[in-house]
C-alpha cells in the first residue's frame, strides 16, 4: 500500500516536498523501512525520479490513472475505475482542460454553464427595460440571481479542475464547491420570492428576510472544518434538502394569497415550480445513488456517470427557473396585480 506524507513545515516553505513511500519494504534491525522513497516537488509538479506507482511521470505527461493507483482523497466514487488525473501542477491542471478524463464533462458542463448565465446577464441588462418594462429593483434581482448561478458554476468547475493538484487543494476547493451550491440555491430563492410575491410587498419582504437568515445560518455552518468531513456527508445532504424543501412553504402560501388553484396566475406558474423541483430531486437521486455506474462499474467512467448527470440537470434547472421568473414578470407587466396590496 502507498503512503503519502507531508508535514506542515513542508507546506509553508517556498518549495514544499511530499514524500511518497513505495512498498515493498524490508526489515532492518526489527524495524520496517521502505525500499524506495520518492519526492514530489509541488511547485513544478515533478517526481524527481519520474516514478509514481512504478510508472513514468513528467511535467509534460498527463497520464491518466486507475482507481487503485490514486491517493485516497481522489477516491470519492469507487465505481469510476479509470481516467484519473494525479498531482498535476496548477499550470498542468489548466492544460488538462483539453485532455479527455473522467472529470472533463464535470468541468465543461459548469464552465459552459457559467458562460451561458454570464451572457444571459448581459442580455437581460441590455434589453431588460425595453422588453419587460422592468424597474431598477427588477433588474437588480434578476442580475443577483444570475450572479449567484455564475458563482455556483465557477466554484464547481474549479473544484473538478484543480482537486487533483494535492489533498490540500482538494479540501480547499471542496469548501468553495459547497459554498457555490449554497449561493446557487440563494440565486433560486431571490427571484422566486421576489416575483412570486411581486404584488404582495409585505410578504415578499418577510420571505426575503427569512431566506437571507437561512442562508446566513448555512454559511456559518460552513465555517466549521468538520462540516466538510466524510462523517458529516449525510448531515450536509439533509441540510441542503431542508434548505431546498423550505421553498414549498412560500409556494403554497403564494397559491393561497393568489386566489387558489383556479386562478390564471397559479395555473400558469405552479407547473413551473413543479418542474424545477422535479429536476432538483432527479439530480439529487443520481448524486446520492451513484446510478448508473454503481450498477455497471467502469462503464461510465468518462460519459454518463451520476455526477455528470447531476451537473447537467442543475444547469437545466437554473435555466428553467430563470425563464419562469422572466415569464412571471412579463405576466405582471401585461396584467394588473390579481391581489391588491
Amino acid at each position: 500500500m502507498s503512503v503519502f506524507r507531508a508535514s506542515y513545515a513542508d507546506l509553508i516553505t517556498s518549495r514544499p516536498v511530499v514524500t511518497y513511500n513505495h512498498v515493498p519494504s524490508m526489515a532492518v534491525n526489527g524495524n520496517t523501512k521502505p525500499t524506495q522513497s520518492i519526492h514530489l516537488d509541488i511547485d513544478n509538479g515533478l517526481f524527481t525520479n519520474n516514478q509514481f506507482n512504478g510508472q513514468f511521470v513528467s511535467r509534460q505527461d498527463h497520464r491518466l490513472y486507475e482507481f487503485s493507483d490514486v491517493p485516497a482523497f481522489l477516491r470519492g466514487n469507487p465505481f469510476i475505475k479509470t481516467g484519473y488525473r494525479v498531482y498535476l501542477s496548477r499550470r498542468d491542471c489548466f492544460k488538462s482542460l483539453f485532455i479527455w478524463s473522467n472529470e472533463s464533462i464535470n468541468i465543461w458542463s459548469h464552465l459552459l454553464g457559467f458562460i451561458v448565465f454570464f451572457l444571459l446577464m448581459l442580455y437581460d441588462n441590455i434589453f431588460f427595460t425595453q422588453v419587460t418594462r422592468g424597474t431598477f429593483s427588477d433588474r437588480v434581482i434578476v442580475t443577483l440571481g444570475l450572479l449567484c448561478f455564475q458563482f455556483c458554476m465557477l466554484c464547481s468547475a474549479g473544484y473538478h479542475l484543480f482537486r487533483c493538484e494535492s489533498e490540500l487543494t482538494d479540501r480547499s476547493w471542496f469548501a468553495y464547491d459547497l459554498t457555490g451550491i449554497s449561493v446557487g440555491l440563494l440565486g433560486c430563492y431571490l427571484p422566486g420570492v421576489y416575483f412570486g410575491f411581486y404584488c404582495l410587498s409585505v410578504w415578499r419582504d418577510i420571505y426575503l428576510i427569512i431566506v437571507s437568515l437561512l442562508f446566513v445560518t448555512v454559511m456559518l455552518c460552513q465555517t466549521d472544518p468538520r462540516y466538510y468531513s466524510e462523517k458529516y456527508y449525510w448531515s450536509r445532504a439533509l441540510l441542503y434538502c431542508g434548505l431546498t424543501g423550505y421553498g414549498i412553504m412560500p409556494t403554497f402560501h403564494w397559491i393561497y394569497l393568489s386566489g387558489g388553484f383556479h386562478t390564471e396566475l397559479v395555473q400558469m406558474f405552479t407547473p413551473d415550480v413543479a418542474v424545477v423541483y422535479m429536476l432538483g430531486m432527479t439530480a439529487f437521486y443520481f448524486y446520492i445513488t451513484k446510478t448508473p455506474e454503481k450498477c455497471f462499474p467502469g462503464h461510465f467512467d468518462y460519459i454518463g456517470s451520476s455526477h455528470q448527470i447531476w451537473h447537467i440537470l442543475i444547469v437545466f434547472s437554473f435555466l428553467w427557473w430563470h425563464k419562469s421568473g422572466y415569464d412571471m414578470l412579463l405576466f405582471y407587466k401585461d396584467n394588473s396585480c390579481p391581489v391588491p396590496e
